[in-house]
Parts: structure tokens; sequence; C-alpha cells
């Protein structure tokens, strides 16, 4: 039970961060999901994101925040083995399979759905 209540916790204080940015700036939806996803490399990057996705858990791995720090984390491990090189490949290495997933979502939906022009 406690673990649901950190995952609420952690992913809630995202989604009030990024409700706050909407309401008092004027960042577009998609300008603040590309910011999420550099802060969570960046942290990622600087190891602060490891301790908060070890308490946050589902709270810390869903957002977008999640992405980038395993994005970040798939490249320096890539680095560590293979290199420079590494920095081309590891972040998609370690982030293919959600990148599969939303490709195929957005595939799936868009066979379902019938747009209409405005």
């Amino acid at each position: 039970m406690i673990d649901f209540l950190k995952a609420f916790l952690v992913g809630g204080i995202f989604c009030i961060i990024g409700q706050i940015l909407i309401d008092k700036t004027k960042l577009t939806s998609g300008r603040i999901l590309v910011m999420y996803v550099c802060i969570g490399c960046i942290l990622g990057g600087l190891g602060i994101y490891q301790p908060l996705e070890e308490f946050g858990g589902a709270g810390a791995t869903v957002p977008l925040t999640g992405f980038g720090f395993h994005l970040a984390e798939g490249v320096m491990k890539e680095v560590d083995s293979a290199g420079i090189l590494g920095v081309l490949t590891g972040g998609l290495k370690s982030a293919a399979g959600g990148i599969t997933a939303a490709v195929v979502a957005a595939f799936v939906v868009a066979l379902i759905a019938n747009p209409k022009e405005k």
C-alpha cells in the first residue's frame, strides 16, 4: 500500500509542476513534454534520478522524465562498453521497447480513428 502512495506522490508532483507551467507560462504542452524528457536526462546523468525512481517506483518511471532518465542511463552504459559510439546507440537500445510501443499504439489508433477536416 505504501508503494502506491509513494508512486502517487511522485507522479502527482510531476503533474502539479506541469499544470503550473501550463497555467502560469506561455509554454505549449509539447514544449513542456520535451522539457520533462530533457530534465529526466539531466537528472539521470547527474545521478539524481535513480534515488527518485527507487523511492517513487511507477510514479517516477512512467512520466516522460523517466523516459529521459532511461535514455541517459542507456547512453552511459553503452559508452562504458562500446566507447564513443555508445552516445549514438545507447539511448535507442535502452528505450527501444517504449519507442516501439508508442509507434504501434499510434498506428493502431490511426487505423481505428476517423479524422475529419475542420
